[in-house]
């Protein structure tokens, strides 16, 4: 089966930087049309300067993924542009505080849910009447932190297990009508969002991240993109409701 996507058309939220942008490439490196949204404008316009680069199609659009009105008119721009929705990467994240349980800021648990978990339901819901038109596919970002525990990430930690579980309830309700919708279970990677962290400039706590991979080693945005564009590909046509695990062997153990 293919996974090529000329005459497609995807659309990557999170397309900034990291996992997104890496996925918002290999979708046009496939031969899609890709809309490219972030909050992050700039970088948006830089993921499709580097897709244009290489002679393909895509437009930026800044979108904050926990406000309904911005979602709808994201989707709508996309279909506006294009003329269709063929698959969506619902990749929009943060990785919000970290802290104990009972010590976890309120505000800081309303923002990671907000946009971690409100934002992917926020984007299925505006993307399914588009795709179910022609038939299409949805992977969902979630983690290695939707399918166990973490201490001191509650917020993202609940999130990312929220993501899984509408994930398949959303596969449940739409496969038999040409959608699949599938979520992607990543482990550390290496991307921004570790570097703000401060988890790949010290090399003792980046090896100490190494440590929980059998592999060996982080993963790499390129490794995550190439698997959701299968995903979201007629190579997986039989693939859907799952939580596929990109991890390095982390939850094998």
């Amino acid at each position: 089966m293919e996974t090529t996507y000329t005459g497609k058309t995807a659309l990557v939220t999170g397309a900034s930087s990291g996992i997104g942008r890496a996925t918002a490439i290999a979708f046009a490196q496939a031969g899609a049309s890709v809309a490219v949204a972030d909050w992050d404008e700039a970088g948006a316009r830089e993921t499709v300067r580097l897709i244009a680069d290489n002679g393909g199609k895509a437009i930026a659009i800044k979108v904050d993924v926990s406000d309904p009105a911005q979602v709808d008119a994201m989707v709508a721009q996309t279909v506006k542009a294009f003329g269709r929705l063929d698959a969506a990467c619902n990749n929009a994240g943060i990785g919000g505080a970290l802290a104990l349980t009972a010590d976890y800021p309120i505000d800081e648990w309303d923002k990671v849910i907000a946009i971690n978990l409100r934002g992917v339901f926020l984007c299925m819901r505006a993307e399914m009447p588009h795709l179910l038109q022609q038939g299409g596919a949805i992977v969902n970002v979630a983690s290695i932190l939707g399918t166990v525990g973490f201490a001191n990430a509650s917020a993202y930690t609940a999130a990312k297990h929220g993501v899984v579980g509408l994930t398949k309830v959303a596969a449940l309700e739409y496969s038999a009508k040409g959608v699949r919708v599938n979520a992607i279970c990543p482990a550390f990677i290496e991307t921004p969002m570790l570097e703000k962290a401060g988890l790949l400039g010290d090399p003792v706590a980046k090896q100490g991240l190494v440590a929980v991979h059998p592999i060996g080693r982080l993963g790499t945005s390129d490794e995550i993109a190439s698997t959701i564009v299968w995903m979201a590909s007629p190579a997986a046509g039989f693939v859907t409701g799952a939580a596929v695990l990109a991890d390095g062997g982390y939850c094998a153990q």
